[in-house]
């Protein structure tokens, strides 16, 4: 009968996830208490839907699976919705969060991702595909992603921007 069980769990399709995921940065980090140092993992997380959605997550854990597990857990919970027009974005926009400047410009079709480090693997999970885009400042890579963030929530859709024209 146990038999029987595991060959029906091995016939059936295997679990499709809804978001691909990402780990754009894991640190050690240390916090020193009264009989040393105590390690723990920082996860910084990208999923998302390349259909326009995404969702960025950023915890910590003892171990590296736990705070991979608990930043996508944290993702998904975090999600936002990146205004889409044929592909790229539907305006330019410079952003400015902490240190980190941001600098993001619609692209013809064919141009691909222009983009460095963090904002390629936000970019790319959002479904754009066409996109030039600079980052001045800081290397920070949490920074820069949560200003790719910070820039897709102030981003309005294309019909938002005909009704300002009018």
């Amino acid at each position: 009968m146990a038999r029987d069980n595991k060959r029906e769990r091995s016939n059936r399709e295997p679990v499709k996830r809804d978001f691909e995921q990402k780990v754009v940065e894991i640190k050690r980090v240390t916090r020193v208490v009264a009989g040393g140092k105590r390690m723990r993992f920082r996860a910084l997380v990208v999923i998302g839907d390349k259909k326009g959605k995404v969702g960025m997550g950023l915890r910590k854990g003892v171990d590296v699976a736990e705070s991979v597990n608990k930043a996508v857990n944290a993702a998904k919970k975090n999600m936002l919705n990146v205004p889409l027009t044929n592909g790229t974005i539907p305006h330019q926009i410079k952003l400015k969060y902490k240190s980190s400047r941001i600098i993001l410009l619609p692209a013809r079709p064919g141009t691909g991702i222009i983009a460095g480090g963090a904002l390629r693997s936000v970019l790319d999970l959002a479904g754009v595909k066409n996109i030039l885009s600079k980052m001045i400042g800081s290397s920070n890579k949490v920074n820069n992603v949560k200003a790719v963030f910070e820039a897709f929530k102030k981003m309005k859709t294309a019909e938002q921007l005909k009704q300002a024209r009018k």
